[in-house]
């Protein structure tokens, strides 16, 4: 389990010091564009990619930090810091989509009086080499959050994401004030503000999700229960239940067994369904299970009557 987590973390760290090198060239590039074809878009996409270079430190510092050993006063874990993580993400994400959209209504607000200026071609390739990078650094990302289950370096994918719709929609903006109609530029703004909110909502909904407690979707559930079930010993299943720990999950079970077994081939069914789910299902952290008799064997003890 150890070597696994210490893998996962230089997994992290790998794809984050990527996305801070890619991230602080992008903003500079593109707020550098954004100035010389005097184009708001670009400028507004540039300060968009300068955020990402501050939520990839908050991956980094949430992942470390969750990775930590149980404590006597966390003897659960710190998974949940992740969580906390991809909170502030998802704030930090939102706050950039509202003040790049409340800009963009500024300037459509007061075009006549801003005297709204063409937009260079600089800008347009800086949007187009934008959208192919972030696009790519949004793969790279989530194929990676997928591999080690992080839900922060999933939200960090997701601004990849956003960000790049962020590019299109500055393309689109330039393209159209290049076309004669410059308010199409600060409008392209106002539209990369809701793609933005959104993934931020998103990341903000499935953190919420797994500090709540929620059940694992129902075709891991439903594999488990195939594990449980194939396993010598087990006559039934009278209960399943999980529920997410940050990126882990942990598992309560009670099976049925013969009631006539000593406890101690009892305890060894259990701690085979124990093992066996922790096998087959790396994200488990823990697998309580309970035996239960079967109920055909199962005869209650008298209850002794007082006479008074």
């Amino acid at each position: 389990m150890k070597s696994r987590a210490e893998k996962n973390e230089k997994i992290v760290m790998k794809v984050s010091v990527n996305s801070l090198i890619v991230n602080v060239l992008l903003s500079i590039g593109k707020v550098v564009a954004g100035v010389m074809a005097s184009s708001g878009a670009m400028v507004s996409d540039g300060i968009h990619s300068a955020s990402d270079v501050f939520s990839t430190f908050i991956v980094m510092i949430g992942f470390k930090l969750s990775a930590k050993e149980s404590d006597e006063k966390h003897q659960y874990g710190h998974e949940r810091i992740e969580c906390v993580a991809a909170l502030l993400l998802a704030v930090i994400l939102c706050a950039t989509g509202i003040a790049i959209g409340y800009g963009g209504v500024q300037k459509i607000i007061h075009a006549s009086e801003l005297n709204l200026a063409m937009p260079g071609i600089l800008a347009l390739v800086a949007a187009i080499v934008s959208i192919f990078v972030k696009e790519g650094m949004y793969w790279y990302t989530r194929d990676a959050a997928k591999k080690v289950n992080s839900g922060a370096l999933m939200a960090d994918a997701w601004h990849h994401r956003s960000d790049a719709m962020s590019s299109i929609g500055s393309m689109v903006g330039i393209i159209g004030a290049r076309l004669g109609y410059p308010i199409c530029d600060p409008l392209a703004s106002v539209i990369i503000c809701v793609f933005i909110v959104k993934a931020a909502y998103d990341i903000f909904k499935d953190a919420i999700n797994k500090m709540l407690d929620t059940a694992c979707d129902n075709e891991t559930v439903e594999k488990m229960r195939k594990v449980i079930e194939g396993q010598a010993g087990v006559m039934g299943i009278d209960q399943l239940q999980t529920r997410l720990f940050g990126a882990r999950i942990y598992v309560d079970v009670e099976i049925v067994a013969d009631g006539e077994i000593t406890l101690s081939e009892a305890h060894e069914i259990a701690e085979q369904v124990h093992e066996e789910i922790e096998k087959h299902f790396e994200d488990v952290k823990h697998c309580m299970v309970h035996v239960n008799p079967e109920v055909s064997n199962f005869i209650e003890p008298k209850q002794e009557q007082n006479n008074i």
